[in-house]
């Protein structure tokens, strides 16, 4: 399937213009959030790539509302090159990000990448964990539970065929792309399928209940 960014520019204004006061902006060098200012804030993701669109949304619907008031939601980005302890903890914030990346990408009935974003250092500090983290993290995302029937409004609202962990923001443009690419229903099974190639040692010996709860990021 052909993917287009300005479908997915489309799909997240629509959804998120008004309620939250955030566009999703194509920029032409890295990826950066801009908090509201004059306008709205925006969601700018790197080249016009189609990948980069879903993975700045991420990390956009994990950030607390004190973090989207910050200019990159407030944190300190170490560039390429980083060293195995600065890879590790590079790692355990990108988790749920690509979690969600992961899901958003099966919902357009596209492929995902794992990233680990050192290059020029000394790669994953240890790329099987790390794999086998955000798949355990995406299938807890997708495992139903009881919501609260009595939440309200946009950011709170009751989240149908999700686990209550996974961001409001984050199932509810899930639900948009599954609509729009017609992929409702299928991605349990699109997951599982795909962990064997992405996480295959995660596939093989079975999923691991150690995520944590919170949905956003104060």
């Amino acid at each position: 399937m052909m993917h287009c960014a300005n479908d997915i520019i489309m799909l997240f204004n629509g959804l998120f213009d008004q309620p939250c006061q955030t566009v999703l902006v194509r920029g032409d060098n890295e990826p950066e959030y801009l908090p509201a200012g004059p306008g709205p804030a925006q969601v700018i993701f790197a080249h016009g790539y189609f990948s980069s669109a879903l993975h700045e949304i991420s990390h956009w619907c994990i950030a607390g509302e004190y973090r989207r008031t910050l200019q990159d939601y407030g944190y300190w980005y170490c560039p390429d090159g980083r060293s195995r302890e600065q890879q590790f903890a590079f790692e355990q914030v990108e988790v749920k990000p690509q979690a969600l990346e992961w899901l958003f990408a099966l919902a357009c009935d596209g492929r995902f990448h794992i990233s680990v974003d050192n290059l020029a250092g000394q790669g994953a500090a240890d790329p099987q964990l790390f794999a086998s983290r955000v798949a355990c993290q995406a299938i807890a995302y997708l495992a139903p539970d009881a919501v609260n029937a009595g939440a309200s409004g946009f950011e709170n609202r009751p989240l149908s065929g999700f686990n209550s962990s996974i961001p409001c923001r984050a199932a509810n443009f899930l639900h948009a792309l599954m609509r729009f690419y017609g992929t409702e229903g299928t991605l349990t099974e699109a997951l599982q399928k795909d962990a064997r190639r992405v996480a295959p040692l995660w596939a093989a010996v079975g999923s691991d209940s150690r995520n944590t709860k919170d949905t956003e990021t104060v």
